[in-house]
């Protein structure tokens, strides 16, 4: 892309799953910083925004300095002219203030676009995965057919995309069905603490940093976890507030409520976990 439309940047942006951002691949000019790997707040691109660029996949700033031509409406007209199908419309003052603070003048911005919504069972639907970022110090804008040959472009490559994403999830589930089938054989020969001591565990079946069994008043651990007496005040509020539930799955230990939280340190901060028993549990 960088070759094809002579840009001093150009950066692969992706929407992780918590909806921020992150630099996935870049091409750059070699005395500019490089950004790859940088990751920004999903607030820099909000909701509004990011549903424009599934409208309008191409989206063109020449020159963010240049004074903005008004436009005027015709009296006759009883809607309000909407201009957010417009390549070429003015940038906000605040998105070229955040241009000109990444020392950028001139950006073109294409959308790559999937298929599935967000719960990938909605095949119909399209999902915004990421965008195409060019950055450039100066003024430059690129003709309309330049522009059409992007957007083609970034068509291909979102189609390609989805059919490398659907055979990685489907290699991902043969990957978990075939551990969950390892694991309860496991439990069925051995005990449940094998689930956490042997190879394959429950962290090859579950994405996290650590694992705890709590099982008849026994502790085991594997990766990252909370000490046994922080293990075992947990269970102890898990009785208290959340007895009834068969789990219990958080972000935020501290949101959820738990009063140790702060004790925990950086190390832990979610949770999932499971009931065996009313007083056995998995983390």
């Amino acid at each position: 892309v960088r070759e094809l439309t002579g840009y001093d940047r150009v950066m692969v942006y992706r929407f992780r799953e918590d909806e921020h951002g992150e630099v996935y691949a870049e091409n750059r000019r070699d005395d500019l910083e490089p950004y790859l790997g940088l990751h920004y707040p999903a607030t820099d691109i909000p909701q509004a925004s990011r549903f424009l660029f599934k409208q309008s996949r191409v989206r063109m700033i020449a020159d963010c300095n240049a004074t903005p031509v008004r436009v005027i409406q015709d009296e006759s007209l009883t809607q309000p002219l909407c201009l957010s199908g417009s390549t070429l419309r003015a940038p906000l003052g605040c998105h070229a203030q955040y241009m000109a603070n990444m020392g950028s003048i001139a950006s073109l911005i294409l959308a790559v676009v999937i298929s599935g919504g967000d719960d990938g069972m909605n095949r119909s639907a399209t999902k915004l995965w990421g965008l195409v970022v060019c950055h450039h110090a100066s003024p430059r804008r690129i003709p309309f057919p330049l522009r059409y040959a992007c957007e083609f472009l970034m068509q291909a490559f979102g189609l390609q995309l989805n059919m490398e994403l659907q055979l990685a999830s489907q290699l991902s589930e043969k990957h978990i069905l075939r551990t969950q089938t390892l694991l309860c054989d496991m439990i069925l020969r051995d005990s449940p603490a094998g689930i956490v001591t042997q190879s394959p565990s429950v962290m090859d079946l579950v994405k996290c940093d650590g694992a705890a069994l709590y099982y008849q008043g026994k502790y085991w651990t594997l990766g990252i976890t909370p000490t046994e007496a922080q293990i075992k005040d947990i269970v102890e509020w898990l009785l208290a507030c959340h007895g009834d539930s068969t789990g219990l799955s958080t972000d935020s230990l501290a949101d959820a409520g738990y009063p140790g939280a702060a004790a925990l340190g950086e190390a832990v901060c979610g949770m999932a976990v499971a009931h065996i028993t009313p007083r056995d549990f998995l983390f």
